[in-house]
């Protein structure tokens, strides 16, 4: 009787601790395992989405913006190209309105182009390549106002950096450059035909083999 009383005493206490014990296995798991991983998860750095690449754009005018436009096209950088109208007081003018030289507008290109791959400067470097920016409103057999030498700015910075390429351009020609360097209002978008012309129409168009070509040639571009 004595004896069965004592297992009995013992499993009251015995059976309890094993419980206890086997609570505080668990909780020496967690602390030693799934704490840390809770812990590392609620205080790691929050990672940010890759933010979308610069870009930024340029605005010339230096002729027939067919030309222009194709002097352009395999520049390393540039991401876009939009030919269109500026300089102007005539909102949303047209092609044909442009062309009588009565709505102050020059046809330009509006280049959108990644400055970490060409720089504002280069772009500028080229403009002064690619046409002759001693020739007040006209191009070649190109005449008016609409075909004037312009550069159209955004900031006082390209402001700044076009002059002080104009400048270093000077040296290339023995008349000086006329080329106006003004603050950008509005840019028109040009009719969808105008839109990447020569490469639409080189095969197509006289004007393209005869004028745009050749100069494409010049610069050693692709034809």
């Amino acid at each position: 009787m004595d004896r069965e009383r004592a297992e009995s005493d013992f499993s009251v206490r015995f059976f309890p601790l094993l419980e206890e014990i086997a609570q505080m296995r668990i909780l020496i798991l967690f602390f030693t395992v799934a704490f840390p991983m809770v812990l590392g998860t609620m205080t790691a750095a929050p990672t940010s989405s890759p933010s979308p690449a610069k870009t930024a754009t340029a605005t010339f005018g230096g002729g027939c913006f067919w030309c222009v436009d194709a002097v352009y096209q395999y520049v390393p950088g540039v991401l876009k190209i939009t030919s269109g109208y500026a300089g102007g007081t005539v909102p949303n003018p047209t092609y044909d309105q442009v062309c009588t030289g009565r709505t102050g507008h020059a046809e330009v290109v509006q280049i959108s182009y990644d400055p970490s791959k060409v720089t504002y400067d280069q772009l500028l470097d080229l403009f002064w390549k690619a046409h002759d920016p001693t020739t007040l409103n006209s191009q070649g057999a190109d005449h008016g106002t609409q075909y004037r030498s312009i550069i159209l700015t955004s900031s006082p910075e390209e402001a700044a950096a076009a002059e002080s390429s104009k400048k270093k351009a000077q040296v290339l020609f023995s008349d000086p450059i006329v080329t106006q360097i003004v603050p950008l209002t509005t840019f028109y978008p040009a009719e969808e035909y105008h839109q990447d012309y020569y490469q639409n129409n080189k095969d197509k168009n006289p004007y393209c083999r005869a004028v745009i070509a050749p100069k494409l040639k010049k610069l050693g571009l692709p034809q």
